[in-house]
Order: structure tokens, then C-alpha cells, then sequence
């Protein structure tokens, strides 16, 4: 039974709207199926007592902490997992572990999240400076730059670990009109701009967050501003996204989050987990992400978050409860 409840999952999962007019009933639908074959998430929502009904707003849904996937190995039924993803962390941190049971998901739902604002990548030439993923394994970040590398159809995409000259040379030979991607963590993009400030008009510059204790934290506001100088370009795009997260959201210039179509916010207040924020107003990030059927599709984040009424939402920070992770800038 569980596995021709996953697989009905998975077809609604594909035929799911964008315009999002079938997400509530989805969601409902994964956070049954998940209390009942999650065993931590189950456990969960027992001891909480906040077992979801049909009729349960999304706010109202169970949103399991995220520090779990540090202490717990979070699956929906049994399975043997295909790749875990690990997320970096800092000296002395446990880093979080996401069991995969099929990578292909979740590579195809990057693929449609990133084409959703962006077109397909195959259209894309997509230039990765990502020297801290690169250097360790188990990053999703890197497993999606690859695949969109591998689709895209110019040659000259390709990753670039601590090589800034030929980054440089790279851009600087790009043909015209070539719809360019050049997706970096913040503190090699600020090494890179240091080094090599170049005209880069016309090209997508795209941070991920997180100075790795490389370099000094800053707001994103002085990140996009030091880089929109140094390139010549009017806006800085970003992706959030995390370890535990199939999903990801894009902001297309400015500190705005869009969430792609399997992904949705809800904003509780800080000090009452069950007690949903007014739009408009900081609170505790949570993320309803669709795609996560095999693991939890409802995660309680550390992120400090403001929801806006056309569902957009700002990253301001880090809880003051929860650790510092390399992958979110400090509070603006």
C-alpha cells in the first residue's frame, strides 16, 4: 500500500499547477502519508499532539525542526538511499545528512524550479565558482550545477574551483547574445571581483550565500551592492536553498524570494511555533516542499523571515537560538 501511495504522490506531484490552485489539498495529502510511514515524523506529531486533518490550514501542519536530520536518518517508508546529502557546516558542527532514494527527483525538480523563472538550463551557459562544495562531497548544490552543466549545450560551461584567470577568460570571450549563469558562493564571487572586476553586463550573477568563514560575514545588501560595482551589472540574483530541501527559491534581483511551485513559506512567530505570523511580519521560516516525499516535506528551519503577500519572502537572518550555518548571510 505505501508504495501505490507513493506512487500516486509522485503523478500529482507532476501534474501539480503552477498557479498552485492544487497545492493546499497535495500538502495535506503527503503530511497523512508521511505521519503514518515516517517514523520520526510520526513520533513527532504524536508527542506534539497536532496530528494534521483534512481540513488543516497550512499553517497548522507539523513542521519537524531541521536540526533532526542532524540527530536523525528522516525516510518515508524503508528504502536504500542512493546519495545522502551532507550540508557543510564549520569546525566542531554536526553537519545534517539527507538520505536520497532517488537523485533523479530531485535533479528534475531543480531543473523545473530553475526554469520556472529562467528558462531550461540547456539554454544557459553556466559558469559554477563553488571552491567550497567542490571541495567536500555530498553537496546538492554541486549534484544540481553539474546537471545543469552537463544539459547545457556551450561547451565553455564548466566548474571553476580556485581558477579565477580562466573564470576570467571565460567571460571575458563570451559570445554575444549568449544567455550567461555565473552561479557563485559569496566569498569566491568577492575574491573574484578583488581580482578580476570586469564588465559582466548582460550576465546573470547569482549568489548562493555563505562566506564558509573564509572572509568576514556581511549584509546582502553590502554583498550585491560590492558586486554590483565591481561588474557593472544593476542587480544580483540569488538561490535559497539548503541540504534538506528538494525545492529552491529564486530572488531575480533585490532580497525578495519566489518560491518555486513545489515549494511554499509559512512564517510563525518566533516564540509560539503553532502560531502563524501576520504577512508583513518577521518570524520563523518554515518550508512546505512537495518534492521531499521520500523524507519530510515539513521542515521548521533556523531562518528568520518576513512573508509578503504575493508569497515572496525575505531571508533576514539567523535565529539567535540556532547555530551559525555557512549558507545564509548575517541579519540586514
Amino acid at each position: 500500500m505505501p508504495a501505490n501511495q507513493r506512487a500516486d504522490l509522485l503523478s500529482k506531484l507532476h501534474h501539480l499547477s503552477q498557479s498552485g490552485e492544487n497545492f493546499e489539498a497535495l500538502a495535506r495529502e503527503i503530511c497523512r502519508y508521511q505521519v503514518a510511514n515516517n517514523p520520526v515524523y510520526g513520533q513527532f506529531t504524536t508527542l506534539l499532539k497536532r496530528k494534521p486533518r483534512p481540513d488543516s490550514l497550512l499553517g497548522q501542519l507539523p513542521f519537524l525542526p531541521i536540526s533532526f536530520f542532524k540527530s536523525r536518518v528522516i525516510k518515508t517508508g524503508e528504502w536504500p538511499e542512493t546519495a545522502v546529502f551532507t550540508s557543510s557546516g564549520t569546525t566542531g558542527q554536526v553537519p545534517s545528512r539527507h538520505f536520497v532514494r532517488d537523485q533523479s527527483l530531485y535533479l528534475n525538480q531543480c531543473v523545473q524550479g530553475f526554469s520556472q523563472f529562467y528558462g531550461p538550463p540547456e539554454d544557459w551557459m553556466v559558469l559554477a565558482l563553488l571552491p567550497s562544495y567542490l571541495e567536500r562531497t555530498g553537496s546538492s548544490l554541486v549534484a544540481m550545477a553539474e546537471d545543469f552543466i552537463r544539459r547545457s549545450k556551450y561547451a565553455q560551461s564548466g566548474f571553476f574551483l580556485h581558477n579565477l584567470e580562466a573564470l576570467a577568460q571565460v567571460l571575458q570571450q563570451r559570445p554575444p547574445q549568449v544567455p550567461v549563469l555565473l552561479l557563485g558562493v559569496s566569498f569566491a564571487l568577492l575574491d573574484f571581483a578583488e581580482q578580476f572586476p570586469m564588465d559582466l553586463s548582460g550576465v546573470t550573477l547569482m549568489e548562493t550565500g555563505g562566506m564558509k568563514g573564509k572572509r568576514k560575514e556581511i549584509t546582502r545588501a553590502e554583498l550585491h551592492e560590492t558586486l554590483c560595482k565591481a561588474f557593472n551589472i544593476n542587480a544580483v540574483h540569488a538561490e535559497y536553498g539548503m541540504t534538506e530541501l528538494f525545492s529552491q527559491g529564486y530572488a531575480q534581483g533585490g532580497h525578495r524570494f519566489l518560491p518555486s511551485h513545489t515549494m511554499r513559506v509559512v512564517i510563525t512567530e518566533v516564540n509560539d511555533p503553532f502560531c502563524e505570523a501576520q504577512p508583513g511580519r518577521s518570524g520563523q521560516i518554515n518550508i512546505i516542499d512537495l518534492a521531499n516525499v521520500d523524507t519530510c516535506a515539513f521542515i521548521a528551519t533556523e531562518d528568520l523571515g518576513r512573508l509578503h503577500p504575493d508569497g515572496s519572502f525575505e531571508v533576514l537572518g539567523r535565529l539567535d537560538t540556532s547555530e551559525m550555518r555557512g549558507c545564509n548571510l548575517m541579519v540586514e
